[in-house]
């Protein structure tokens, strides 16, 4: 992570310096009268720049500096206020997603200081919904209900909890529950799944990336086309395509712009397979003559997606000049 720190004093000007010399995170360090444009324009700046802000001052000074930029806890970088004594070092905004629990944590430890984080989670000794899902490398569906859910566990309300992957969340009033059918007697849910899940309890998704998709199409075909035709089947299969973890082609596809821009949209490695990759799997699937005259093997999409690991959950549709094969990754650990 990239933090910044500003002082404003001396004895703070003092203390950012040996911040620097700290090994966890990258740190740089300004002194406030030193700044060319005053200490507004460089917190301004710092938001879009930086994945946290130290300020070495009051509360109060970090809190005005702050306020016009303050988005959402999703957006908005750790923010951690230490006193120019070394004191205490306060997480004094995104704790939980934007890390500043940690940092506080960290930095308190390395100076002397004493952390101050006031989350309810933390305070309560369990893990929060959004911590958990951070670590896991889960998409968060919706921060409302995550919200409304974390509320009910700081009021000690029994929640079940039903996933496909191995991770489970560290939560005294926890139900672990084989079924969406067993949800009688608890009061809010969690889901880890890959698939769009609705109960008629509070409930939050929490999406794990474990669908791999198989990709051949025509000579420059268009990405809007491709992720089209992904969506599509997504939406059949009840998927989220947050849950997009990888994508695959053969090596002769590696430069289709429209392949490129569909793993740049999802956000996701596009994984190439040689000729040779793909001849050890190709037998396992449907042959067609067309594109072994045209490439050099049977087919593309069904290897490509085997190739990326998992389980079929489509094995091959075809849109127009795009073929696209799904797979699902089993549980991890």
């Amino acid at each position: 992570m990239k933090l910044i720190c500003f002082s404003f004093s001396e004895m703070g000007g003092r203390l950012g310096e040996s911040l620097e010399d700290l090994k966890e995170y990258s740190i740089v360090h300004y002194r406030s009268r030193e700044l060319d444009g005053g200490i507004r324009l460089a917190v301004k700046r710092a938001w879009e720049k930086y994945d946290g802000i130290i300020f070495i001052s009051a509360t109060g000074i970090a809190t005005r500096l702050i306020a016009p930029y303050i988005e959402h806890k999703t957006k908005d970088p750790a923010i951690i206020v230490i006193d120019d004594l070394g004191r205490y070092v306060i997480s004094l905004l995104s704790g939980h997603i934007g890390g500043a629990n940690e940092i506080a944590s960290y930095i308190g430890m390395e100076i002397g200081g004493l952390p101050i984080v006031t989350t309810a989670s933390d305070a309560r000794g369990f893990q929060s919904i959004d911590i958990f899902a951070k670590e896991n490398g889960y998409h968060m569906e919706n921060m409302k209900s995550i919200t409304r859910l974390t509320s009910m566990m700081v009021d000690g309300k029994k929640i079940g909890f039903y996933s496909e992957d191995r991770p489970t969340l560290d939560y005294p009033s926890l139900e672990i529950l084989e079924s969406l059918e067993d949800i009688d007697d608890i009061d809010g849910l969690i889901i880890v799944s890959s698939e769009r899940l609705m109960v008629d309890i509070p409930y939050t998704n929490l999406v794990p990336k474990n669908i791999n998709i198989g990709i051949g199409c025509r000579k420059d075909m268009e990405g809007d086309r491709i992720i089209t035709a992904i969506e599509e089947v997504l939406s059949e299969l009840n998927i989220s395509n947050k849950a997009i973890k990888s994508i695959g082609t053969v090596e002769i596809k590696k430069y289709e712009q429209g392949i490129i821009d569909t793993a740049r949209y999802y956000d996701c490695p596009l994984k190439i397979f040689t000729i040779e990759d793909i001849k050890v799997v190709e037998d396992r699937f449907e042959k067609s003559q067309f594109v072994k005259d045209t490439i050099g093997v049977y087919s593309v999409a069904e290897p490509c997606a085997y190739l990326l690991g998992g389980e079929f959950i489509s094995m091959k549709t075809k849109h127009n000049g795009i073929t696209i094969s799904i797979t699902k990754e089993a549980r991890n650990g």
